[in-house]
């Protein structure tokens, strides 16, 4: 079955907001002004200026992780207990994987408890950038189910491709094997990283950081891949329709939106006005709207009836944005 010819249904996510703390101040000292009608009045403006200039709309499910053991979540700040990077979760949004402060690789809750060591950094290697691999089985292929982790390892200075069972505990990650669209070549065994799976199929995609080009993987069948186009930090959208990825454009860095149509492949900007860097993109569940990083905090843009609209900051947090489905 052909990538391209493969479809699945996307949930589709209701929109939430939430107010930044900054609110709580404004809100503190108009209640604090004259309980006079006058006053009232005074307090109910001051708020209403506030959140008119401060408020900030946080998608629904949408999560910041910067390194340290907090992460936002809907706006709000949780503790993990312990530094979390690269933070990715899976697609019901019951588990988070990511990158302890030891560089091991771990599984927890929401809250970031019932940790879990997947599989323990040997102390030599650098890992980054977890992805969930998950799949129901096909039995009419005898294909069995997948809940698997792909993450980046970087050993003896080459950076593979690496998977190991999300149910491990302690677990032995395995290379992955890349093998080449048949009549297209090889693929680049070394030097993959920033991995992303998504879909019904468990069909990923990954950069490679000395040909600069992003490729496919189809892990359903053939386990086979090819390029796609000159990028980095890619991202496939939850319903196997599109890529996301980085490109250089005039000294910033812009947002491109590779489309799989039955007409073949059409490779779109979706940020051609940026005037800064526009990097780690991230699909929302329902495959409409992308979340990304920028040097001033984290945007979003969202699909419409004629492309993608203008970017629209949704928080002043920085950090790797990702969506809990």
């Amino acid at each position: 079955m052909s990538a391209r010819n493969r479809r699945s249904t996307a949930a589709a996510v209701t929109a939430g907001a939430a107010a930044l703390l900054a609110l709580c101040g404004a809100a503190a000292n108009a209640m604090a002004a004259p309980a006079s009608a006058g006053g009232a009045r005074a307090g109910a403006a001051m708020v209403a200026a506030a959140t008119s200039a401060h408020t900030l709309t946080v998608p629904r499910g949408l999560t910041i992780s910067d390194g340290t053991r907090h992460v936002l979540v809907n706006g709000r700040s949780i503790d993990f207990g312990t530094v979390v990077r690269d933070l990715a979760w899976n697609p019901s949004g019951s588990k988070a994987a990511f990158i302890d402060g030891h560089g091991n690789l771990v599984v927890s809750d929401p809250d970031g408890s019932h940790r879990v060591t997947v599989a323990a950094n040997p102390g030599t290697q650098t890992w980054s950038h977890p992805t969930w691999q998950v799949a129901a089985a096909d039995r009419q292929n005898q294909i069995p189910a997948k809940n698997n982790l792909i993450f980046s390892a970087k050993i003896h200075g080459r950076t593979v491709l690496e998977k190991v069972k999300a149910t491990s505990n302690h677990g032995t990650p395995a290379k992955i094997s890349l093998n080449g669209e048949p009549g297209e070549g090889g693929v680049p065994q070394t030097d993959n990283t920033w991995p992303n799976a998504g879909g019904n199929y468990g069909m990923a995609v990954y950069a490679n950081t000395h040909d600069g080009e992003v490729y496919i993987r189809d892990d359903y069948l053939r386990q086979q891949g090819h390029s796609l186009a000159k990028g980095s930090e890619p991202a496939l959208s939850p319903d196997n329709e599109d890529v996301v990825f980085v490109r250089s454009v005039h000294g910033h860095d812009h947002l491109f939106v590779e489309e799989f149509g039955n007409s073949g492949p059409v490779v779109k900007d979706v940020t051609p006005h940026a005037t800064t860097d526009y990097t780690e993109p991230a699909w929302s569940p329902n495959s409409k709207t992308i979340a990304f990083r920028a040097p001033n905090g984290t945007y979003t843009i969202t699909r419409t009836s004629h492309g993608f609209g203008a970017p629209v900051k949704v928080s002043s947090h920085t950090g790797l944005p990702a969506y809990r489905g």
